[in-house]
């Protein structure tokens, strides 16, 4: 009989394994004025614009893999500040660019209608690179986080609302008819990693007020289902997208992945409460188990075959049955911190469940990184994404049970310089 010696996935080793190849394949994004969009086999698409959110994102992976003593990571991290700080800004009127304008784009005032708009998807990855890099001591990183505070609370914070804004034309003059849940909620894992890098607990009571309408309000209104999509009033528009129901970044219907992602972040908002000394609504728990409970039971093999169906509809029936990569990262870590926080060791058998099944079927061991998407009998699929843009989920899930639970993931590693 033969014993195997690989480690288990979800292991510390394994997780250690995996966290130090993801560095080597997001490595190869680097382009001149940012990081570009990875195909399949990790070459960069040369046909894509260089996006924001990307360079956002992979700058974030390189500041956490800096302060985890990766030697390459430092210049990686400062790489991506560059771009953020340079082409990618808009150096005249403020903000980012949602991708790197035309050459003949120059002017804001002047070719706004040529200009790329400015949306708060991106931003929020702004805020959230800038935070991890300030953590991480990198240079430039505070200023560039200072700035993009300053933006979010101009133009995408809506006091009256208590929530966020979708996006603006160039030059900040027409507000987009439509908000969003997905960007809401990336803003809500940005603040928090704000308040860790400028210990300005502001910022973490701004993520409660945006989990508190959408979580604790709408998604508890509509029994743990969390409509995406809203007129500027904040009212459900649940058949948006009906005739696109693969959009990638505004779906139809509920997205399961997104119900596990909030059900972790309510977690860590609840732990930055109380770091600040402040009372944390019992509420963020028990919708957290709500939302982890509702979206495993109506979205995990839905169809029969393992995997998390994309969407559902209102009716709890499959509607994009594609197996994203990120939504059983963010099953695997939204697990982690459920059992670390109950003490219940069901959500440890269903991490240890769910990181089975990315080992057998997103990690790619040939090509590097993660497939980022497979078809309903899980076989590699690009029906909604193409290629492997970013490794920052799949990141975050080898990293976070490494480094423990804390109020952000880059709060969690030694040798922070940010303000506690």
């Amino acid at each position: 009989m033969t014993t195997s010696t690989r480690p288990a996935p979800g292991s510390p080793a394994w997780l250690g394994a995996e966290e130090r190849r993801l560095v080597d394949f997001a490595a190869g994004a680097a382009v001149p004025d940012g990081f570009g969009w990875l195909d399949a086999r990790g070459g960069v698409e040369p046909d894509r614009p260089t996006e924001t959110w990307i360079t956002a994102r992979m700058t974030h992976v390189f500041s956490l893999a800096h302060l985890r003593g990766d030697a390459r990571a430092a210049g990686l991290a400062d790489h991506g500040l560059a771009a953020l700080a340079g082409p990618l800004r808009d150096a005249e009127l403020g903000g980012w660019f949602d991708e790197v304008p035309a050459e003949d784009s120059t002017s804001a005032r002047e070719r706004s209608q040529k200009l790329p708009d400015k949306s708060a998807y991106p931003h929020s990855f702004v805020v959230l690179a800038a935070s991890s890099a300030t953590l991480a001591v990198r240079p430039g990183a505070r200023d560039l986080l200072d700035e993009a505070l300053r933006v979010f609370d101009t133009y995408f914070w809506e006091k009256e609302a208590a929530c966020v804004r979708e996006s603006w034309d160039a030059d900040w003059t027409v507000t987009e008819p439509y908000r969003g849940a997905n960007s809401a909620m990336h803003w809500v894992e940005a603040l928090l990693a704000a308040g860790d890098a400028t210990g300005d607990t502001g910022w973490t009571r701004r993520a409660l007020a945006i989990a508190e309408r959408l979580v604790h309000g709408v998604a508890a209104a509509h029994d743990w289902r969390l409509p995406e999509h809203f007129t500027p009033e904040w009212r459900p528009v649940p058949d948006y997208n009906r005739d696109q129901p693969d959009h990638p970044f505004r779906p139809y219907g509920s997205t399961t992945g997104h119900l596990l992602e909030w059900a972790r972040l309510l977690i860590h908002l609840e732990l930055a409460l109380e770091r600040a000394g402040e009372a944390a609504p019992a509420w963020l728990r028990a919708d957290a188990e709500h939302l982890f409970a509702n979206a495993v039971r109506r979205g995990w093999g839905v169809d029969g075959a393992e995997g998390f169906a994309y969407t559902l509809d209102w009716e709890d029936r499959p509607v994009v049955r594609q197996r994203m990569h990120w939504v059983v990262a963010e099953a695997t870590m939204a697990a982690w911190v459920l059992a670390r926080r109950t003490g219940d060791t069901a959500y440890t058998e269903q991490y240890e469940r769910w990181w089975d099944y990315a080992d057998r079927f997103h990690v790619d061991r040939e090509h590097g990184s993660w497939r980022h998407e497979l078809d309903p009998g899980n076989h590699p699929s690009d029906a909604v994404w193409a290629g492997k843009p970013d490794v920052y989920h799949a990141y975050q899930a080898a990293l976070l049970p490494q480094v423990g639970f804390s109020t952000s993931i880059a709060a969690a590693l030694p040798g922070k310089g940010g303000t506690r």
